[in-house]
């Protein structure tokens, strides 16, 4: 394995990709010569965890204007707009609920179920 010290690629400065959606983070990360990665190795690929949802980058490591060697990682952790925003959500209190809207309009009708057509007529 080559250190540090014996590598040949190029050194790039890592871009500030926080609160740009995903397809536009990765086009700035290409462009600084850098890949956008899971920040869990175990996991699955970063492309794959984002390109269902309309996710933003929450946060990044490292942090921008370090140097890197091109073409290495810049982790990058995900947040979809379609989910909701828990500190917003815990701020307001749930809708209420009346009884009306638990009542259904008609009485409940009851059906017997047997394995006769509705159709058929029964001999007896």
């Amino acid at each position: 394995m080559l250190n540090d010290d014996q590598r040949a690629a190029d050194f790039v400065f890592v871009p500030d990709v926080v609160g740009e959606r995903f397809l536009k983070a990765r086009e700035i990360a290409q462009a600084a010569g850098l890949t956008l990665a899971n920040p869990d190795p175990d996991g699955p690929p970063i492309s794959e965890l984002a390109w269902r949802r309309n996710t933003t980058i929450q946060s990044q490591s490292p942090d921008p204007g370090i140097v890197l060697y091109r073409n290495d990682s810049l982790r990058v952790w995900l947040r979809s707009d379609l989910e909701p925003d828990m500190a917003r959500k815990l701020d307001s209190p749930p809708p209420s609920v009346d009884s009306a809207h638990a009542t259904p309009e008609d009485p409940p009708r009851i059906v017997t179920l047997t394995g006769e057509d509705p159709g058929e007529e029964t001999a007896g």
